[in-house]
């Protein structure tokens, strides 16, 4: 009984042993790499930089009074359209007090020296008309007369500009009545009934009335990096890409490159500006954020590859092409452009090859 019981024993451990031994094993033993495989593709290798801006209009115009006061009625609204010369606003003058008193004081004497000068008219062209008096001496009445009728008129008008801002010899042409200087889209009507504004002179810039722009010639402007300024040149061709506008792109002119550059954020800007081409079909509103994609350079339908397929071996490149199930060869390739992503095949694979792929190298 005891021996067979040592025998059980021994044939369990023997199992158990030779159990491990083949796990061990099986476990040992990696299983073979299989790598995928791709194809060149016959595609367009756009080499490019970005600038980043937003798109406004070329011509934007701040609308300003040349008379201060306070805003009586406003004509028009943001969105509308306006021509040249229509009205945005009428301003009610606030005449200056002290301004107001000289006017008013100087029609005060005007019309005591016409009552004077009317006087001394009427008595001399009675002794005229008896020939008392020669007409040398009658000529001097009578242009004393006519000064003293002009200077009347000439302070009732400096009084009633003051007061309304218009004359009565002025007809319809009146300061108090802000009109458009362009024809345009307005964008902005900054001012409402009731605030008070001030005239645009030397020492002032004015107070804004409206914002007119012509909404059918657009530019984008924004800034590029130093390293990548002397790259680009005028007449270079642009793609814009608009955020507040998806699945749409405008094409561009680069027009302006800035020759001073500006520090943003410990970088060194320069400022470019494009014309953009528009579409019927679209409305940009002024302001809009862009990207511009500058083409820098351009393949269109080549051979190309993912560019994290090149091998490097000192200066020459190469992948490697598959000839039968799994088995590879290195062959050499000569390269043309590249868009940071694909690159192009010059010489050296057919569209039909087979291309070993690396573990990691299409991430």
């Amino acid at each position: 009984m005891k021996k067979i019981l040592k025998v059980s024993v021994i044939a369990i451990f023997a199992v158990i042993f030779a159990g491990t031994i083949y796990l061990l094993y099986k476990k040992s033993k990696a299983d073979p790499v299989v790598y995928d495989t791709t194809s060149p593709e016959i595609t367009n290798i756009i080499k490019k930089t970005v600038a980043t801006g937003s798109v406004m209009p070329r011509k934007e115009i701040e609308i300003k009074p040349v008379v201060s006061g306070i805003i009586e009625t406003i004509f028009v609204e943001p969105g509308e359209y306006v021509r040249k010369g229509d009205i945005i606003a009428k301003v009610k003058i606030i005449p200056d007090m002290v301004n107001l008193n000289n006017a008013e004081s100087r029609l005060n004497k005007a019309k005591i020296n016409l009552e004077n000068a009317k006087r001394n008219y009427d008595r001399q062209k009675q002794l005229f008309d008896e020939n008392v008096i020669a007409q040398n001496d009658f000529d001097t009445f009578e242009a004393a007369y006519l000064n003293a009728m002009e200077e009347v008129e000439a302070a009732e008008n400096n009084l009633q500009l003051i007061r309304e801002g218009q004359t009565r010899k002025s007809g319809g042409e009146t300061n108090t009545l802000i009109r458009s200087t362009i024809e345009g889209m307005v964008l902005a009507v900054p001012v409402e009934v009731g605030n008070a504004v001030i005239e645009s002179n030397t020492f002032n810039n004015g107070t804004t009335i409206a914002t007119v722009a012509d909404m059918g010639e657009m530019i984008f402007k924004g800034n590029i990096d130093e390293t990548e300024v002397g790259k680009i040149r005028e007449e270079m061709k642009l793609i814009l890409t608009i955020g507040a506008i998806e699945g749409q792109t405008f094409d561009a002119t680069l027009e302006h490159i800035s020759p001073k550059g500006v520090e943003e954020n410990g970088a060194i800007q320069f400022e470019i500006r494009a014309a953009v081409s528009l579409k019927d079909t679209v409305f940009i509103r002024a302001g809009y954020s862009a990207n511009a994609d500058i083409v820098l350079a351009r393949r269109d339908s080549v051979l190309a590859i993912p560019e994290s397929l090149l091998q490097f071996d000192n200066d020459s490149a190469f992948v490697e092409v598959e000839t039968g199930p799994q088995q590879f060869k290195k062959q050499p390739v000569q390269v043309g452009l590249s868009d940071g992503i694909n690159i192009e095949i010059v010489q050296g694979l057919s569209k039909g090859d087979k291309l070993k792929i690396n573990k990691g190298a299409m991430r």
